[in-house]
């Protein structure tokens, strides 16, 4: 190893929050079943858990007691045995057993436990030892290797994830609605949870941008409501894909803590800020990105924000998954409801966000003392798909995100397409844009007519699809909006039902 490389791997250890990482002196990603074997002898270390995630999106849980090295070797090396029937819908009972197989760069100490604890994500396989088609890994593990393999891109992805907490209503420092944008404590609520879960997601492996307040302040009878959001920074797609699910359970397990509620629902009082799962996204090749070009959006970038607008209402399917969902995306909200994009605008479907092109060195000019720098942020372009929220099941969603960018990418009109449906600066929405589905069912029509481009490479099977199709339709939620109108007590009652989703 290079001494600057050895120099750089050494300083991101240093910095690194996962307790493994720190002992082993080796990033996650090198990890060995040998070395998850010294971390747990050397620190005396008796309870092992695995996590996979169940067909519902959320965090499934199987605990050990080690009760010798033999046995923790067995563990490691053959996994368990689980009911995959009561995990997924689209599994038989007759031929339901599978295995859960750890994944060892996972690896973390569980930051709740009382007894020391690791803690490893796992994969699905059959009972002929195969990966589980369908399994939520292995959909956007396949998809962003078919994407790999057609187009020589990568695709990296963050979340943004926006939540609510609920409390008791504070007399001192009254919250103003609809006003918390980045308001710091007293003003904003709540900030010492947010800051736990960033620190807690961090030691377990999660490449968090920032926190802060978000826009939703709400006051109601007896309880104030306060909008936080954690942001992420991009990464792999696997591994956006699971640490979005890992910082959910973590947020849910500090706030519980404390007794009170954390809630991702897209909707929790009509007429308040919702809560999106809006996802930036860059192609990368060799290590670089894609997106920039002489200075501006690359034909890349454009073909890829096609892909995004062609694949928009079926997505839907997997990324607004409850009625509540499209009472969030109304017309005149900063919720998208056109399928278009532009630069900056908060209105579109597709943003292209602030991306430090063409801009002279602000430290220098904020800090005379500085020298001026030559380092460019052209890497740092991202596009942004807002209409996701925190019903989204989360692999499924960005699985079908690598699909509508092999779309984009093996379109020869995409780049004409991108350009029709953008939305220049100064302009309004009009009607010219198509719309996306405005209920469960809807989506789920938008996903039976694109399901041929999800299950090509046998990404998706048919059964997936099948499921996604009834479960969406089961809602009967066609015309929600207009059959509840006015209607309080239904529309709490709907918006309590789906409270805790995702």
């Amino acid at each position: 190893m290079a001494a600057s490389t050895a120099t750089t791997l050494n300083e991101e250890l240093l910095m690194n929050k996962n307790k493994l990482a720190r002992y082993l002196d080796k990033p996650r990603k090198d990890f060995t079943k040998a070395d998850i074997i010294t971390f747990i002898d050397d620190h005396d270390i008796r309870m092992l858990n695995f996590r996979y995630v169940g067909g519902d999106g959320k965090l499934k849980t199987l605990n050990f007691v080690i009760n010798s090295k033999e046995h923790l070797h067995q563990l490691l090396s053959t996994g368990e045995r689980v009911d995959g029937s009561s995990l997924f819908s689209h599994i038989d009972p007759e031929s339901s057993d599978l295995y859960v197989i750890p994944r060892f760069r996972t690896a973390f100490m569980n930051p709740f436990s009382e007894q020391p604890t690791v803690d490893l994500l796992c994969s699905y396989y059959t009972a002929e030892g195969e990966p589980l088609p369908g399994a939520p890994e292995q959909l956007v593990r396949k998809a962003c290797d078919v994407l790999t393999q057609e187009t020589g891109y990568t695709l990296q992805a963050l979340g943004e994830l926006e939540f609510y907490l609920f409390s008791e209503l504070d007399p001192i420092y009254k919250i103003t609605p609809k006003k918390g944008y980045q308001e710091s404590h007293p003003f904003s609520k709540l900030e010492f949870i947010r800051l736990e879960a960033m620190n807690v997601i961090s030691e377990i492996g999660g490449k968090i941008k920032y926190g802060h307040a978000e826009v939703g302040n709400i006051i109601h009878d007896d309880r104030e409501m306060v909008q936080h959001e954690i942001e992420f920074l991009p990464v792999d797609a696997p591994d956006a894909a699971d640490q979005l699910v890992l910082a959910k359970w973590v947020i849910r397990e500090i706030a519980y803590k404390y007794g009170l509620i954390a809630s991702f629902a897209p909707k929790i009082m009509v007429g308040q800020a919702g809560s999106g799962l809006h996802f930036h996204m860059r192609l990368m090749k060799d290590g670089n990105s894609a997106m920039v070009e002489n200075g501006h959006l690359s034909p890349t970038a454009k073909r890829f924000i096609a892909g995004l607008l062609e694949m928009a209402p079926s997505l839907s399917a997997f990324g607004n998954t409850v009625p509540t969902s499209y009472l969030r995306l109304v017309p005149h909200q900063e919720a998208p409801t056109s399928i278009c994009w532009g630069e900056r605008n908060r209105a579109t479907l597709v943003r292209v966000p602030l991306g430090w092109l063409g801009v002279k060195d602000m430290v220098h000019n904020a800090n005379p003392l500085e020298k001026e720098s030559t380092i460019t942020n052209s890497g740092k372009q991202t596009v942004e798909l807002r209409s996701p929220d925190g019903s989204a099941y989360i692999h499924h969603l960005i699985a079908g995100l690598a699909i509508a960018a092999r779309r984009g990418l093996a379109n020869p009109e995409a780049r004409k397409n991108a350009e029709s449906a953008y939305l220049g600066p100064g302009k309004k929405i009009d009607l010219s844009f198509p719309i996306l589905p405005t209920s469960c069912f809807e989506a789920a029509e938008a996903l039976e007519k694109a399901r041929d481009i999800y299950e090509d490479f046998g990404v998706f099977t048919s059964r997936e699809i099948d499921g996604a199709v009834k479960d969406l339709k089961s809602f009967n939620d066609e015309n929600l909006s207009e059959r509840l109108f006015e209607d309080g007590n239904k529309l709490k009652d709907l918006v309590d039902k789906y409270l805790h989703c995702g």
